[in-house]
């Protein structure tokens, strides 16, 4: 009855004014009603940006992506975070994909950081995969975790911290006994 070429056409035939708003498709056995809302959630929000001009003192949290090109002092937590070669974050950053191009003061938490070689960085890197091109400063620690954005660094584990001590190695005691004093 209806062709696919019919029903996209931009342009509707001027034959049949009754078929130019709603096509008839209840003999077309392709079509589901769920085929434009499947299409729908794919369509990604582009980045919020925040300026260079912008100077932000409090926390940011998405679940989106976020491009700093300005300076924010407070933590950030996004899926996406880019920081512009001009950018300066003072403070925690937890995100899904980290990409640094300026400098930052303070840790970073990442399933995926990535340091430019334009990056300048001042803490510790808590990861789960990690690239530091040539020319990138960095001072700090990096450590590699299966879930850098849940765990808690710098905090023994439960199991070891209860363990009884004539279990646990020596080493493993030590730094143990200076926390609890």
């Amino acid at each position: 009855m209806f062709s696919k070429s019919k029903i996209n056409d931009p342009a509707p035939k001027a034959e049949d004014p009754r078929q130019t708003s709603t096509p008839d498709r209840s003999a077309d056995t392709s079509y589901s009603g769920s085929e434009f809302k499947a299409s729908a959630p794919k369509a990604k929000p582009p980045a919020s940006v925040l300026s260079a001009d912008l100077h932000i003192t409090g926390n940011l949290k998405t679940t989106g992506d976020i491009q700093v090109e300005g300076t924010v002092e407070g933590d950030i937590r996004a899926h996406l975070l880019t920081v512009g070669e001009g950018a300066t974050i003072k403070g925690e950053i937890v995100a899904d994909d980290v990409v640094i191009n300026g400098r930052i003061v303070g840790r970073v938490r990442g399933l995926k950081v990535r340091l430019t070689s334009t990056a300048r960085v001042e803490g510790d890197i808590i990861h789960k995969t990690i690239a530091i091109e040539s020319g990138a400063h960095f001072e700090g620690s990096v450590q590699r975790q299966d879930d850098p954005l849940n765990a808690k660094s710098n905090a023994p584990k439960a199991p070891a911290a209860s363990a009884p001590a004539s279990s646990a190695p020596a080493s493993a005691q030590q730094p143990a006994a200076k926390a609890g004093s």
